[in-house]
């Protein structure tokens, strides 16, 4: 049995954060194996790492009942567990959605990662396949938010980016699972990142993941370089910005995000801390 280590990424206190199952040395492996692997430690994600070179990293992300392509939080995780280990500060994971520059620092005496996405880009949704999303979640169009209109966003993973006009339509949110995994399928999205927008830079957002066999993510950090590339191409930030992201407070574990969105069209980074978990 591999050894793995459990961390909790996007915060401090390891009863929050989004918990991630780190396996540092995957060599002889195979997919089969991580999968059930994956599905046996029950996070929403587990990484499993293969040392490439010093500093390099060969990385795949496994949820319990699929492989996906890139993971924020768990990538997070594995910087600052590869770094409570003496690792370089400055890595590379090469990944399924490409190369992933991390780095890692002491923070107010916390361990903490950045990450820097694959270039990001966002794509239109039909009117109609938004309408079974609602239906999925009993929300209505009635609930979203204008100014920030329904669009697909990748920074390594698609998302739906859905908002809405108040927090406390985010905080209410049961929905139909097989019905939401249905269209999340056949669309390819790995997340559906429902945000809240507080002001300009204050956003709270939550991320069902029926693809993953997981009802809610605590802490979503693919999502969130997604999300900060969506915001981006709308137009809405003065650019560059940092954004603060609040997620996972209406599940008892809260998380806080930071995303920093340059000019341009690169890469969004994405910075939090990491904590060991009994």
């Amino acid at each position: 049995m591999a050894d793995v280590l459990r961390y909790a990424a996007f915060t401090t206190d390891p009863a929050g954060g989004n918990p991630a199952g780190v396996v540092l040395d995957a060599t002889g492996l195979d997919a089969p194996a991580m999968q059930a692997l994956a599905a046996e430690v029950g996070y929403s994600e587990t990484a499993f790492v293969t040392e490439a070179a010093e500093g390099s990293y060969d990385v795949r992300y496994f949820a319990p009942t699929s492989e996906v392509p890139f993971c924020g939080h768990a990538t997070i995780a594995t910087a600052v567990a590869l770094a409570d280990r003496g690792s370089a500060d400055h890595l590379l994971f090469h990944t399924q959605a490409g190369d992933i520059a991390v780095t890692t620092s002491i923070v107010d005496g916390h361990s903490t990662a950045t990450l820097t996405s694959v270039t990001p880009y966002v794509e239109l949704v039909e009117d109609e396949t938004v309408e079974v999303v609602l239906a999925a979640l009993g929300w209505s169009l009635s609930d979203l938010d204008d100014a920030l209109p329904p669009l697909t966003a990748f920074a390594g993973a698609r998302h739906l980016v859905l908002a809405v006009s108040t927090r406390e339509r985010l905080a209410d949110l049961h929905y139909d699972f097989d019905g939401l995994l249905a269209v999340m399928t056949s669309h390819r999205w790995t997340t559906v990142q429902l945000v809240w927008r507080e002001d300009e830079t204050t956003h709270h957002v939550r991320d069902p993941f029926p693809v993953g066999g997981v009802v809610e993510d605590p802490a979503t950090g693919a999502a969130a370089a997604a999300y900060g590339a969506y915001l981006r191409s709308l137009g809405v930030l003065h650019l560059p910005a940092t954004l603060t992201l609040h997620q996972g407070d209406d599940l008892g574990r809260p998380s806080v995000l930071l995303v920093d969105v340059p000019a341009g069209d690169g890469g969004i980074s994405v910075t939090g801390a990491a904590v060991a978990m009994a």
